[in-house]
């Protein structure tokens, strides 16, 4: 095992998009660690106070090449990162072993025709909100005794895919702009390798954010994180799953909150049915008596995600939690 530390340069981000034509910016093998850097704010930088444009997001900005805008959406990603021996068919996790803030400050934007309520919410506005790293909570408003606890993770753990560059809005099999608050340090994220390598790319890093992202964002922020990247040969998924240390998560993505519920129900019977030995009938039960969904995010068009959260708690001791996803699909 290798430890790598991935700066945030020109040289090594790349943003609105994913692409398997860019060259990876780093390689490593199965079970190396990263501590990676993560810039937030390409777009809206000229309009943010001092202490939210460093000398490092303000190089990338005025200086990124034609060639790492790979894309029509607003996040920057750091990345691709190569993994050796990947193949497609192959299994990507993801350990979050530490998330922090990078900055003491993030933001909030409600962008034109976006959002939960673009109709009611017609105007566009930009906050800057200051992030208290030693209470870790953030008073919003200002001034209204209302403190939000800090709860950082990644809005986005994606790899490339064999298509033509496609935008960083929208999440799909791939991972992308999964916008799950879940996914915090102590989590394992699952996600199917589709080109050779994998090409990971992560990024948008989020402060707080509430299921459902209603307002487009959550309290965007530069993020810094330690991660593991480990290859699995011996599984098959086909859309992104998770782990937290104290639930099972499946996700489910489509173009209407219906379709993504029934994704994400089918994706957690399969996975309770062969983790316990259980009939889908009784699987189905269960989730209905235990299991909790929730909205992901509705703001990520054309794609909205719902995911699933089942208890580890409840269920018996197995010699591998893996076993289901010799046979999962969606």
């Amino acid at each position: 095992m290798v430890n790598y530390t991935l700066k945030a340069t020109c040289e090594t981000v790349h943003v609105g998009g994913f692409s398997c034509q860019l060259p990876p910016v780093l390689q490593i093998a199965s079970g190396d660690r990263i501590d990676v850097e993560t810039y937030t704010g390409y777009y809206i930088y000229s309009h943010a106070p001092a202490e939210f444009v460093t000398p490092e997001l303000l190089d990338i900005c005025q200086n990124l090449p034609p060639d790492r805008k790979v894309g029509p959406g607003p996040h920057l990603l750091t990345g691709p990162v190569y993994i050796q021996d990947a193949l497609p068919g192959d299994i990507l996790e993801i350990r979050l072993e530490a998330i922090t803030p990078r900055l003491p400050i993030g933001f909030n934007a409600i962008r034109s025709g976006w959002g939960a309520l673009p109709q009611e919410f017609p105007d566009p506005a930009l906050r800057f909100i200051p992030l208290n790293l030693e209470t870790q909570t953030a008073e919003f408003p200002p001034q209204s005794g209302i403190h939000l606890p800090l709860q950082p993770f990644f809005g986005i753990l994606g790899v490339a895919t064999p298509d033509d560059p496609h935008s960083s809005v929208p999440p799909g099999h791939y991972g992308g702009n999964i916008d799950n608050r879940e996914l915090q340090a102590g989590s394992r994220v699952f996600l199917p390798v589709l080109v050779p390598g994998a090409l990971f790319s992560i990024g948008d890093g989020h402060a707080a954010q509430g299921d459902g992202e209603v307002n487009v964002t959550a309290i965007e922020t530069s993020m810094n994180g330690s991660i593991q990247l480990i290859l699995h040969k011996h599984l098959n998924l086909t859309v992104p799953f998770a782990e937290t240390p104290t639930d099972f998560v499946a996700m489910g993505f489509g173009e209407t909150l219906d379709e993504a519920f029934a994704q994400a129900l089918k994706n957690l019977i399969g996975f309770v049915e062969k983790l316990t030995g259980i009939s889908a009938e009784e699987a189905y039960i269960l989730c209905s008596l235990a299991a909790s969904f929730r909205i992901t995010q509705v703001v990520n068009s054309p794609t909205k995600g719902v995911h699933g959260l089942l208890p580890k708690a409840i269920l018996p001791s197995v010699e591998s939690w893996e076993a289901p996803f010799t046979t999962l699909n969606p």
